[in-house]
């Protein structure tokens, strides 16, 4: 077996030195306000893109491209790639990085300069994937507004926070079920697709990473709530996730009476908690949400 590393040979992708060497050029350091953590393997990025299923027809979304690993990887399998950067520094530097790199795909890149939060539209053809190594410190939030956004993103993978990844994959009646999970699923079939060690990063991060995998679901919720009445009765549930249905959903339904009321119409037991409900029924609790009328006792 040979010594030599896929990583240190020539070629368009990114190595720990090539990392190192941009970073210095910009008089850039990753900074922790902005969850910056730098993949510095070639095979890292090639295997986030395998999994991903990248095909040559994709349109690709990546948020937070940062030097331009994984950037450089998805340029050789899709047929365009949008990287959104909210980094001042990065976005100047990234389309020269992909010139440089990548001359014969650099017509096939666009770069939004911007808070992946405040994005409404991308240049260029509607994206079909989400692939990102998502900075840790807004992964869920990001994550969620893309979905929204943009439903013509059909399959997603990110990287992120091992216990993030958990969260989002975690399934009814798990400990660490919760918003992320349930709002995740509302949009797309959601598991775990792997685990990434902490020595491909620079710097290398204080907790491990993981893989997601979304694919949108072929039909929505059945439900004739709105996806704001859904959400809302998730974060109340969720907001006092210890306390029965019954109490922690007072205050959204007008009383603890009326969340009663409510749950027993949905077919839901007010003694449950919210970790044990599925999506369809947290729809189907927004769906009889109490009529106020006047104050309510």
């Amino acid at each position: 077996m040979s010594n030599s590393s896929p990583t240190d040979e020539p070629g368009p992708l990114l190595g720990a030195a090539d990392i190192r060497e941009l970073a210095t050029a910009l008089g850039v350091r990753p900074t922790k306000q902005r969850g910056q953590n730098f993949v510095i393997d070639a095979n890292t990025v090639r295997r986030i893109v395998r999994t991903a299923e990248v095909r040559p027809d994709d349109v690709v979304v990546e948020v937070g491209p940062g030097l331009g690993s994984l950037t450089l990887a998805l340029l050789e399998a899709a047929d365009r790639v949008t990287a959104v950067e909210i980094d001042d520094v990065l976005a100047a530097a990234l389309p020269a990085t992909v010139e440089t790199r990548l001359p014969g795909r650099a017509d096939r890149f666009a770069l939004v300069h911007s808070d992946a939060m405040l994005v409404q539209d991308l240049p260029g053809p509607a994206p079909t994937a989400l692939v990102a190594n998502l900075p840790y410190n807004v992964a869920v939030p990001v994550l969620l507004h893309m979905l929204a956004t943009f439903p013509t993103i059909d399959r997603t993978l990110v990287m992120v926070q091992s216990e993030v990844a958990d969260r989002l994959a975690a399934r009814p009646g798990n400990k660490v079920y919760g918003v992320p999970s349930v709002k995740a699923n509302w949009y797309a079939e959601v598991k775990r697709a792997g685990a990434i060690g902490r020595n491909v990063f620079w710097p290398a991060p204080n907790v491990d990473s993981g893989l997601v995998s979304l694919v949108r679901r072929e039909k929505p919720v059945e439900t004739t709530a709105s996806r704001a009445e859904v959400f809302a009765v998730v974060d109340a549930a969720f907001a006092q996730r210890r306390k029965t249905l019954r109490a922690a959903l007072a205050g959204w339904a007008g009383s603890a009476a009326s969340a009663e009321t409510a749950l027993v119409a949905a077919g839901v037991s007010p003694q449950a908690r919210g970790e044990a409900l599925t999506v369809e029924e947290f729809a189907r609790i927004a769906e009889h949400k109490p009529v106020h009328e006047g104050s309510a006792a």
